[in-house]
């Protein structure tokens, strides 16, 4: 008989489902598995020192849950265990969990790893899918069940014997989603009886995993939704979501999980894990900060924490990853760039207009709010547009370019670009304004100017000019009525150049004593063309004809 290699997945029976209809209000616990599943998916696992280090930085985050390892599997993980236990290395309000498999030996070894903690959390798990059962454990669903209880009631005995601890219990079906819904549900019922002590107040964790990602996130979303409204104690259990990305949607999977009754998510930073790894809690947290939730997560350095773990497991951070990504928050294309220096300059009027405090085009969070700064919001590249070029200028240098000069600048900067055939930086569009507008190279060098209120009427202006025109020194005067009209018709006793100066934009860059000037003067031509000059000097008319002379340089040179 002929089959399809694969097939569509069935839908879960659930015709009066609710969860499309909800939305995501409050947070869920967060539980960190970086120690664990996180760790031992990694070509190198971490030593005792480096998981100490990630260990810290995780409380430091405020994660409450942190699951530190497998402490039956090697020497390594048990003493670890016992090296945060027995030099109190542990916050007094966070829970440590331990992984074990359901089998006596391991279960005790484990139990002995948390003797003396504050708060454990001993993680059981056992997977009760038809697919492991036949081709993994080759047992029947009732060998199964008392496999799970038995190691529940060995878990509840040890646990008993440290009543200075308060021990918890977290129980996994794995391949939640593979495993037939009454199955499931049987197995967790039978476990949480066993177990016998869950109240609302220290419930059972029922951890529900996609442990392989083989369904669509809804399917998901329906499973748990299913999971909750059939479990008879409701109230004394943490519905927990363990999401892999194998199809690349464990973050929708979970907040549609989210949205169908879970409680708790488990998950790792930047999605490290098995083969394409765990959902990824920086994204995930961040979402729901996005949309106005307090987490109890802090991401405020989220730059330092992306360091910590590149340093600490040896794997590099995708640069678009949301959140983290070098370019998470950058812009390449002119049209995105313009409307996000635009939106920026506008963030005064979001509350009025929308309601809320950020809105700006192309950026869904204020990237500060994660230790990003604006400077690197937008890239210079050969498809950079006049918009963001003047951005860059602005953020990094506090030069605020004239929207009717952006496009002349923006020639040169993509012309550039092109030549080295790579993303620009800041500095070298910096080196280009100066270059072509501040100082341009050209036959005319301004020496000095002194203009002179006259003495019965001090609009009217005396000027003198000392400039050299190809290299010989002139000195002309004429008058004006004001500095700048004064030095325009002194200049133009020794060029020959038919120009005059429209008006011009004033800037100030910096502040006390070392502020400047800046003046971006345009001249307009006999055949109706402008070309804009730019002077720097802390007196405004001085700046201004330095302006016109880089001006006059600049048409010279075309």
């Amino acid at each position: 008989m002929s089959v399809p290699k694969y097939k569509i997945p069935e839908m879960i029976n659930l015709p009066s489902r609710q969860w499309p209809s909800k939305s995501i209000t409050t947070s869920p616990q967060w539980c960190s598995v970086d120690l664990r599943d996180g760790n031992q998916a990694l070509p190198d696992p971490m030593d005792p020192e480096q998981k100490l280090e990630y260990f810290k930085m995780l409380c430091g985050l405020g994660f409450k849950q942190i699951e530190i390892g497998f402490p039956s599997a090697s020497h390594d993980e048990f003493n670890f265990f016992r090296k945060l236990i027995e030099e109190d290395l542990i916050p007094n309000d966070v829970f440590i969990m331990g992984l074990t498999q359901s089998r006596p030996h391991l279960i005790e070894r484990t139990l002995e790893a948390f003797k003396g903690c504050k708060r454990g959390i001993v993680h059981a798990y056992i997977a009760p899918s038809d697919l492991h059962m036949r081709q993994v454990f080759g047992m029947e669903r009732e060998q199964l069940i008392e496999m799970a209880v038995a190691a529940t009631g060995q878990i509840r005995e040890l646990a008993d014997a440290m009543p200075e601890s308060d021990i918890r219990y977290q129980f996994s079906p794995e391949e939640f989603t593979d495993t037939a819904l009454e199955f499931s549900l049987e197995i967790c019922e039978k476990v949480f009886e066993t177990w016998g002590k869950a109240t609302p107040e220290a419930p059972l964790i029922m951890n529900l995993p996609a442990t392989v990602e083989r369904r669509p996130p809804n399917h998901y979303a329906d499973m748990i939704e299913w999971f909750c409204g059939n479990f008879s104690k409701r109230d004394c259990i943490s519905v927990s979501l363990h999401s892999h990305n194998d199809q690349g949607m464990a973050v929708a999977a979970t907040e549609l999980a989210l949205m169908a009754g879970a409680d708790r998510v488990e998950g790792t930073l930047f999605g490290h894990g098995e083969r394409t790894g765990n959902v990824d809690l920086v994204t995930s947290i961040n979402n729901l900060y996005s949309r106005g939730i307090d987490t109890g997560i802090d991401f405020s350095d989220l730059a330092n924490v992306a360091e910590t773990v590149e340093r600490l497991t040896g794997m590099p951070i995708y640069y678009r990853l949301p959140y983290a990504g070098e370019y998470a928050f950058t812009a390449f294309s002119g049209s995105h760039q313009d409307a996000i220096n635009k939106g920026v300059h506008k963030l005064a009027e979001a509350p009025e207009c929308f309601g809320m405090g950020w809105k700006v085009p192309y950026l869904h969070i204020d990237p500060a709010d994660v230790g990003r700064k604006f400077e690197r919001l937008i890239r210079i590249n050969s498809q950079s547009g006049k918009g963001g070029i003047a951005w860059v200028l602005e953020q990094d240098f506090g030069i605020e370019i004239p929207k009717a000069m952006q496009p002349e600048l923006g020639k040169y900067v993509q012309a550039y670009s092109e030549s080295v055939g790579r993303e620009i930086t800041g500095d070298e569009v910096h080196t280009i304004f100066q270059n072509e507008f501040v100082s341009p190279e050209g036959p005319y060098e301004l020496i000095g100017y002194w203009p002179r209120p006259d003495d019965n009427d001090p609009t009217f202006i005396h000027g003198e000019v000392k400039v050299k025109v190809d290299g010989e020194e002139k000195v002309v005067e004429a008058d004006g009525n004001g500095p700048i009209s004064a030095f325009v018709n002194a200049i133009r006793k020794v060029i020959d150049v038919d120009f005059c100066v429209d008006d011009y934009h004033e800037q100030a860059v910096g502040k006390g004593a070392d502020a400047q000037a800046l003046a971006y003067v345009p001249l307009k031509l006999a055949d109706d063309g402008v070309i804009f000059g730019v002077g720097a000097d802390s007196n405004i008319n001085q700046a201004a004809v330095r302006a016109i002379v880089a001006g006059l340089n600049r048409i010279a040179k075309k």
